[in-house]
């Protein structure tokens, strides 16, 4: 007899991951409606606990991560925030302090007091500041020696590097003209030759890479487009191959995964989502239709069956009838599984002792918490054709108290935190 092949190692490894995520839908399935119910809440405390000391102290294991404290900052305020919440005036003016002592002579941000100004912490610097939001945290940005900095990250191909002699790619690109729309700043400089940039890093896939002739990347993706959106270029990219790339990354698993082939992970949540939704609301805002085979989520009678209009009810009148109709209109069917998406992360990527971790089995961190809440966030608005529509109870998975504050899809800082922050940015113009 013929001896069966053995596995490779990534054949392993997704054969572990389906058996842990399969086992915990099974055991959900299999209890109670109680314990679904229980099992399906964000624990908004616990949450809000995991955060708060993190936020407070961190112990030694985290030295590693010193070049990244501007990151940590923003994970942990940003989730802070999607939760609806924030933090008292002492954690507030010590962050703000903390950020002053990191911001380079020259402008930028460095992942601590005295290191060199970087194009990644100055974007979790500038987010944190706009979360925190206020006028003492907006105005201890200094926008003059932003734009400066940014000059000196322009490349002359187009593109932009992420310090002083650094590597140019796509992220690089996202992160300057993140901070540099947020703080008023955008001008034709800074966008020269950008969009033919990002374009040469479209890949065959349809998904977009770190740079030219790099392999498909969600983290990628969502640079690229996120910045093509904000230059207003979005129309050069090969929109469809794009939207069948993203949408083909949500696996059996119903989370996303970053690249063809791999595993899921939680953060994907947000990297893959977020693009889903942009690009859904670019095709109807321009009229035009999805092409190709396209994974749709199905939405289930029961899932909505409390929403449906009853026209047996003796109180329903026209003017009921006039606001299903109007509710309808602001309503589209997304492109991914948003329910189970949700599902995933909840069920798999939830720690009940707070935080939010990658998959089954890896420890929880403040990363991926920040990018699961983001993506969860994403999910129960995907059904609004628009950013001011708020979500229904049947958008999200458990009860309205699961609802997350409306995330900007552009920036990833909470809505009502950026709009303030642009009348302010505006008003210093």
């Amino acid at each position: 007899m013929e001896e069966l092949p053995s596995m490779t190692v990534s054949q392993r490894d997704q054969f572990l991951v389906l058996n842990d995520v399969f086992r915990i839908y099974s055991d959900f399935d299999a209890s109670d409606i109680a314990t679904q119910i229980f099992t399906v809440e964000i624990q908004r405390d616990k949450q809000l606990d995991y955060l708060m000391n993190g936020l407070r102290h961190l112990g030694p294991s985290f030295s590693s991560l010193d070049a990244n404290r501007p990151w940590i900052c923003y994970w942990i305020l940003h989730s802070i925030a999607l939760l609806g919440e924030s933090v008292d005036d002492e954690l507030e003016n010590n962050t703000i302090d903390f950020l002053g002592r990191c911001q380079g002579p020259d402008g930028g941000y460095g992942g601590g007091p005295g290191q060199l100004a970087h194009l990644a912490t100055s974007y979790a610097a500038v987010n944190t500041l706009v979360t925190l939001g206020g006028d003492k945290a907006l105005s201890s940005i200094n926008r003059e020696k932003m734009s400066s900095f940014l000059r000196r990250m322009k490349d002359p191909d187009g593109g932009f590097r992420v310090h002083d002699m650094g590597e140019m790619d796509v992220r690089a690109c996202y992160l300057a003209i993140s901070i540099a729309s947020i703080l008023n700043i955008l001008d034709d400089e800074l966008t020269r030759g950008l969009g033919d940039y990002i374009l040469s890093c479209q890949t065959y896939e349809g998904g977009i890479g770190g740079e030219p002739g790099s392999e498909a990347h969600a983290g990628n993706t969502y640079c690229g487009l996120a910045t093509m959106a904000l230059i207003t270029e979005v129309d050069r990219l090969n929109l469809d191959s794009l939207m069948n790339w993203i949408v083909h990354q949500q696996g059996v698993e119903r989370g996303f995964q970053g690249r063809t082939n791999k595993l899921v992970d939680g953060c994907y949540t947000f990297w893959q989502a977020a693009p889903c939704v942009l690009l859904q609301r670019f095709y109807s805002a321009h009229d035009l239709v999805l092409q190709g085979s396209l994974h749709m989520s199905q939405p289930r009678d029961e899932d909505h069956e409390e929403h449906a209009h009853d026209e047996d009810d003796p109180e329903s009148d026209d003017n009921d009838s006039d606001k299903d109709s109007n509710e309808d209109c602001r309503r589209v069917q997304p492109v991914f599984d948003s329910l189970n998406l949700q599902r995933y992360v909840i069920l798999c990527s939830m720690v009940p002792e707070g935080g939010f971790r990658d998959k089954p089995g890896k420890p929880r961190d403040f990363y991926h918490t920040c990018y699961c809440l983001s993506g969860l966030s994403v999910a129960q608005h995907a059904w609004s054709k628009d950013k001011d529509t708020p979500p229904l109870n049947s958008d999200i998975l458990g009860s309205y108290a699961n609802h997350l504050e409306h995330v900007h899809l552009l920036h990833n800082v909470v809505m009502d935190r950026y709009n303030k922050a642009i009348e302010f940015f505006h008003r210093e113009a």
